[in-house]
């Protein structure tokens, strides 16, 4: 379950003018789930992604960007197609070659070029796609395409997920209403260099594709570049961001430098944040939330540099499950963060509302109890205090329980 994750309401989950969402059940691994989804945009919509950095990034992913870069006014990207049960990733050309029949066969159907398809998948890594049963399952899904299938989508995105994730919200820019859905999935493999992290927000104004390209970039490095689960870096991992400019009166944005871009930034970066730290909440086996902070630090690289160091250590999150105060683990992985010149005697460490660190040391004031107190919550803030400049990152982690092992070995079972 969940950490203090609501389970989404499907009447909740605001329909967005010039999208429509349809899902099937194809067997991509396993019967009788929703496993297949398809996104079918208007004309005018503008699309942008930021995907893994994964050196063996997926055929998906490939042909993703390949197409993306092809995208244009007069040959627009007309859907998504996303399956889950199969990453459809270490699998060389023959993959390759999939990814493509599926965008063909989805083109044929929706009477369009396969260059304005964009297909992701997800699931297993190194299996052959069972392409024939996707490309049946194309028809029912386009069958039940609906505005308000927000929900039924973000179930027919997830793999180890326990529930599916999805956000809405409604802002005034400069007078105009905007919209905005998304959803994402993912619970394990999480560490987005941009886990098996899939990310799809709609909002229902017009922005340039140039600047969509850099609102993209910048809402994912502020949110899914923020959390990690376990260090892993996926092979698919995709965020896809879609203006649709498809609404009665539209908000247009056509630069990077206006006030409405800054407010629809904010907008978007919060339920991109939202999105992301559902992933987190619902990490293989998490009972902890965790809040990483970092301030002091000579640059936001060395901030972030530090935080994934707590983060990512097994120690500290061992610790976190078990609800034991043993932190000194978060000192050491300080120490260890590769952070060559920090001078340890200004550091300062704080959980929650105690001071546990004092200029490099243990707090004279700190008290066991005290860190058992706050080591018993659900929802943890580590704060760490460098005293070495002006710069702070924040990442979002959980804990490491036992759990996560058995998810993980049972997951081709």
């Amino acid at each position: 379950m969940a950490v203090n994750s609501p389970l989404p309401i499907s009447a909740n989950l605001l329909p967005i003018a010039g999208v429509d969402l349809g899902y099937a059940e194809a067997g991509v691994r396993k019967a009788d789930r929703k496993d297949l989804l398809v996104i079918k945009l208007a004309p005018e919509a503008t699309v942008a992604g930021v995907f893994t950095q994964n050196r063996f990034c997926a055929a998906p992913v490939q042909i993703c960007k390949a197409h993306l870069a092809q995208a244009s006014t007069a040959a627009p990207i007309r859907a998504l197609l996303i399956n889950t049960g199969n990453a459809n990733a270490g699998t060389g050309a023959t993959g390759l070659a999939h990814a493509n029949i599926t965008c063909d066969a989805l083109a044929k159907l929706m009477d369009c070029a396969p260059q304005q398809i964009l297909p992701f998948s997800t699931g297993v890594i190194l299996e052959p796609l069972p392409v024939d049963r996707i490309v049946a399952g194309l028809p029912l899904a386009l069958d039940n395409l609906k505005s308000d299938n927000w929900l039924n989508a973000a179930e027919a995105i997830m793999t180890t997920d326990t529930q599916p994730k999805a956000a809405s919200r409604r802002v005034t820019i400069a007078g105009k209403t905007v919209t905005m859905t998304g959803i994402s999935k993912g619970a394990g493999m999480i560490r987005p260099n941009m886990a098996t992290m899939l990310g799809f927000l709609a909002i229902d104004a017009a922005v340039a594709q140039p600047v969509l390209n850099v609102l993209v970039k910048q809402a994912a490095e502020l949110s899914f570049n923020c959390i990690t689960i376990d260090g892993d870096t996926s092979t698919n991992d995709s965020f896809m961001l879609i203006a649709t400019g498809a609404g009665a009166d539209p908000l247009r944005v056509d630069a990077v430098d206006s006030v409405e871009y800054a407010a629809l930034a904010a907008a978007v970066i919060g339920i991109a944040q939202e999105l992301a730290q559902m992933i987190i909440r619902d990490g293989e086996g998490a009972t902890k939330f965790i809040t990483i902070t970092v301030e002091g630090g000579a640059s936001v690289a060395e901030c972030r540099q530090i935080a994934y160091s707590i983060g990512h250590s097994p120690l500290v999150k061992t610790a976190f499950f078990a609800s034991d105060p043993n932190l000194g683990r978060i000192l050491a992985a300080i120490g260890y963060a590769g952070v060559d010149d920090l001078d340890v005697s200004k550091l300062n460490l704080y959980l929650d509302d105690v001071w546990v660190a004092k200029d490099g040391g243990r707090n004279p004031d700190y008290r066991e109890a005290d860190g058992q107190r706050v080591m018993q919550q659900s929802e943890i803030t580590v704060r760490v205090k460098l005293g070495r400049g002006d710069a702070a990152a924040t990442i979002w982690t959980c804990d490491l329980s036992h759990d996560y092992v058995s998810i993980n070995a049972d997951y081709r079972s």
